[in-house]
């Protein structure tokens, strides 16, 4: 990934990619036996969530760069950042938030595939917006999901059903294990990206706040009726993948300005979110406690 920064390009991606695969694979033996089955009776709360996160996050995302006077690669940095969903750390915030666990991970695991259809279609568009010419391989895409997100929860499936006494061991471990990562990931891409937070100045930082403000509201609402499933759609909505957007950024040569941007994007919305996230956990606790 194409990142500048105090700290090596090598260690914050190892770094990324070994707190992904520790999140994924917990989370894939976490799933109890029959916990689909609800997804399959109620795949129109799928579809509502797939329609917020893939269509109505973008079009926000272009409502509000377009009526801000923001430079055009500030711009194309943003809604790039809106147009990449399924960032794999957003499955474990919307379940520690109390997010239904099968509605979540099932919402991740579509995005993670269509993205391979909806970012190709996005960055035509955009480049008919914006007179450009970017691209995108639909085979890359699956790569990076498929290496990220999908293999390693797989495995956790995989562990869960194969070799239960190995999982449940495993279980109690790895999450604590996973934190840790997710901590150091997290001081890692401040390290990285702080100047890009700085430098962006604060009518970047508005338009990023506002993106993600709308998103949240955007899941929200079409989230419901249950609490849970609000919660889940939320953060999926609201909590973009830097990763894909990276991968563009990287295979199409795009400009300092633009992964400057992506790279603010990250930080300012990672923090925009967490006031939602710890009142959705709050609420959650409170409910399972009477």
């Amino acid at each position: 990934m194409p990142i500048d920064g105090p700290v090596p390009a090598w260690l914050f991606s190892a770094s990324a990619a070994l707190t992904l695969w520790s999140i994924m694979i917990h989370v894939g033996m976490a799933i109890e036996p029959g916990e689909f089955r609800w997804i399959r009776a109620n795949a129109g709360m799928l579809l509502k969530g797939l329609f917020a996160v893939l269509v109505a996050v973008p079009a926000l995302a272009l409502a509000v760069v377009r009526n801000l006077e923001l430079a055009r690669a500030v711009e194309i940095g943003i809604v790039l950042m809106s147009i990449s969903p399924g960032a794999p750390v957003a499955l474990r915030r919307a379940i520690e938030a109390g997010g239904r666990r099968a509605y979540a991970t099932s919402l991740q695991i579509a995005l993670a595939i269509l993205a391979v259809l909806s970012m190709p279609f996005w960055i035509a568009a955009l480049d008919r917006l914006y007179d450009g010419t970017a691209a995108i391989d639909p085979r890359e895409l699956f790569r990076q999901v498929f290496m990220a997100q999908l293999l390693p929860l797989g495995i956790g499936i995989l562990l869960r059903r194969t070799a239960p006494r190995l999982s449940q061991w495993m279980l109690p471990r790895l999450a604590p294990f996973a934190s840790v990562l997710l901590l150091m990931m997290t001081l890692l891409a401040l390290l990285t990206a702080w100047r890009s937070v700085v430098d962006a100045g604060p009518h970047v930082a508005a338009a990023i706040v506002a993106t993600s403000l709308l998103a949240l509201c955007c899941g929200h609402l079409l989230g419901g009726p249950e609490p849970s499933t609000r919660t889940a759609t939320a953060i999926a909505c609201a909590a973009r993948n830097p990763g894909l957007a990276l991968l563009v950024v990287a295979l199409n040569g795009a400009s300092p300005v633009i992964v400057a941007t992506v790279l603010a994007y990250l930080v300012i919305s990672a923090l925009t979110i967490l006031p939602y996230v710890f009142w959705r956990r709050a609420l959650a606790r409170r409910q399972n406690s009477t």
